[in-house]
């Protein structure tokens, strides 16, 4: 990154402070939302059984529809601070942090839909939606460490010009993108990726949720009642197996990431039918 470019990234990321900042030094949730009462985070939207594009605006209005708790979404910044909504480090074929996102959009999803930008994802996360928090996966740049936070700053200043703070669920594989979204939030949840921290380091750091791959769950077996002790939610990802999902409702995981929500949905309410 030349110097120019990393003047630019800092000067960005003090004006968002600065304004996110304005009047206190941390910013508060007004209004508190009601999400749909099941484990259901549908991992990078309902998309499999319909056959949609994944991190499409297509599949997130599924998993509204759906009435899921949860809608998973990955977020990158292009070459020119677009932030965008793609899991991969690339798009079709190109870099997505190194290439500006007029020449990205060139391309289109498969059912015709162009790349969505953050603010198009969240005004369509936003309507008529009741039940379904957004659960927004912050990608760590390639880039920089530094670049990383200029990310988080700018997607969380998103959500509070759009009124959309309180729909939302901070997740990522980079701990200290965490750490200063919860300087910034303090009443926002934020759920770690990594599966390297332990539920009490968690709450002293103050994040709020474990949301750990199965198999870290499976080497930790403690970790699931430290975490209820120390109310930490649980998140696990990516399970499409019901013998598994029958495993984790029986473990009253609070959320369950899937492929597969329509599958968990129906395990759910086999699961009531027992009790």
């Amino acid at each position: 990154m030349n110097k120019s470019k990393g003047f630019c990234f800092s000067i960005s990321i003090l004006v968002s402070l600065v304004f996110i900042s304005c009047g206190s030094n941390k910013l508060t949730i007004k209004d508190k939302m009601v999400f749909a009462d099941n484990c259901v985070v549908a991992h990078r939207g309902a998309w499999k059984k319909m056959n949609l594009p994944q991190n499409s605006i297509a599949s997130l209005k599924r998993t509204i529809e759906l009435k899921c708790t949860g809608s998973e979404f990955d977020v990158r910044m292009t070459a020119d601070d677009s932030l965008v909504i793609n899991h991969d480090t690339e798009f079709n074929n190109l870099t997505i942090e190194k290439t500006n996102y007029a020449d990205l959009i060139k391309f289109q999803l498969s059912n015709g839909e162009k790349l969505p930008t953050l603010r198009e994802y969240i005004k369509a996360g936003i309507e008529n939606n009741i039940s379904t928090r957004l659960v927004c996966e912050i990608k760590p740049s390639g880039i920089s460490k530094e670049r990383g936070s200029i990310i988080g700053v700018k997607v969380v200043e998103l959500f509070r010009k759009l009124h959309a703070l309180n729909k939302v669920a901070f997740i990522s594989f980079d701990y200290d993108i965490l750490k200063k979204i919860k300087e910034l939030i303090p009443t926002v949840s934020t759920q770690y990726l990594e599966g390297d921290k332990s539920p009490e380091q968690l709450m002293v750091d103050g994040i709020s949720g474990a949301d750990y791959h199965f198999s870290v769950y499976k080497e930790h077996p403690d970790w699931i009642e430290s975490a209820k002790k120390n109310k930490i939610t649980l998140n696990v990802w990516t399970i499409n197996d019901s013998a598994d999902m029958d495993w984790l409702i029986a473990n009253k995981f609070d959320f369950i990431t899937t492929n597969e929500p329509e599958l968990l949905l129906e395990r759910i309410k086999f699961s009531a039918v027992l009790k």
